[in-house]
């Protein structure tokens, strides 16, 4: 199987003028090691009190978020829709969290004076029944653990003219969207603007809350099996995903009302021009149907990036009106 390592999956933009790491067929599954958003630079508590001292800090804005790719997909053009398969997350066995002097919403706050940082928290990880993580568990202290929930933080494909940071960048094209949904068994969506699509991956959580609250998940190494099928000639408003069992129609934006609006607006059109809904079904939804969902994935106060959000529905009520 092919694959990308972990030293050659440090790119930190979404740029068409990288050449290709990658190049596969569709339905072809591939390989990418990624590193952790810290660049790798964070394996203990001791780094803490010089956390902003890091070389990947020293850009506007920092280099964060490496990401493998591009991947180039045979047969993807300008104009056609890439459906990327998470078919495997296997992660680390350890990921990190901290807090940063200056980031955050309780940065600078007086109430809050331990939350400044600098701070940083090692999550152990541990085997599950398969004898790797992708089923294990995340140790948050002596008394408290979780299951892992895996996941790709930062995913697509790249843009058209702009060459967008794997930091702050989002759009239709993917970017930095942390959306927990993007885990095993999900199909993403995202629209082409070149040959082959282009298509980076990174950025892996091994778990983490609604909102991302601080702006720092579980933050981890990982091993990434993906596969990817072309829909040709077919473009959508904003990335697109599929569960097992719902759809959701992501969106990023602020405020997060302007964002949650058109996410929802996009759910309904999908809703209507794929599946059959008449629109009145599609608009009654989001009301009165209690497995309606809006997930707040992303809400980080940091430079430009937007609030994150997907409307969900599951499939079941999919049925043409």
């Amino acid at each position: 199987m092919q694959s990308i390592p972990r030293d050659q999956a440090m790119e930190y933009e979404f740029d068409h003028r990288h050449p290709p790491k990658l190049r596969v067929k569709e339905g072809e599954s591939f390989v990418v090691n990624t590193e952790d958003a810290a660049s790798g630079y964070i394996r203990s508590t001791d780094v803490a009190s010089h956390i902003n001292d890091f070389p990947v800090r020293k850009f506007e804005p920092p280099k964060s978020n490496p990401i493998g790719g591009p991947v180039y997909v045979e047969g993807a053009a300008k104009g056609d829709l890439l459906e990327v398969t998470i078919e495997r997350i296997v992660v680390d066995d350890q990921g990190f969290t901290n807090f940063r002097p200056g980031v955050g919403p309780l940065s600078d706050s007086h109430r809050w004076q331990p939350l400044r940082g600098p701070f940083v928290h090692i999550i152990k990880h541990l085997p599950g029944p398969s004898g790797t993580t992708w089923d294990g568990k995340g140790v948050f202290n002596d008394k408290i653990t979780w299951d892992l929930q895996p996941f790709i933080g930062t995913i697509g494909v790249a843009p058209e003219r702009e060459v967008e940071t794997s930091a702050v960048g989002q759009g239709p094209w993917g970017g930095n969207l942390d959306v927990r949904d993007m885990k095993e068994g999900t199909k993403c969506y995202l629209n082409c603007y070149h040959d082959g699509a282009l298509l980076y991956v990174g950025d892996v959580h091994g778990s983490q809350g609604d909102t991302e609250f601080y702006g720092t998940a579980d933050e981890t190494r990982a091993e990434l099996t993906l596969s990817c099928r072309v829909i040709k000639d077919k473009q959508i408003p904003f990335v697109r995903l599929e569960k097992p069992d719902s759809i959701v129609s992501l969106y990023s934006f602020r405020p997060l009302e302007n964002a949650v609006e058109s996410a929802i607006v996009n759910l309904m059109e999908w809703m209507v021009t794929e599946y059959g809904v008449s629109e009145t079904d599609a608009y009654m939804h989001p009301s009165i149907n209690p497995d309606f969902r809006v997930n707040v994935y992303q809400m980080v106060r940091l430079g430009r990036l937007q609030y994150t959000v997907g409307a969900e529905i599951p499939k079941k009520y999919l049925v043409p009106s």
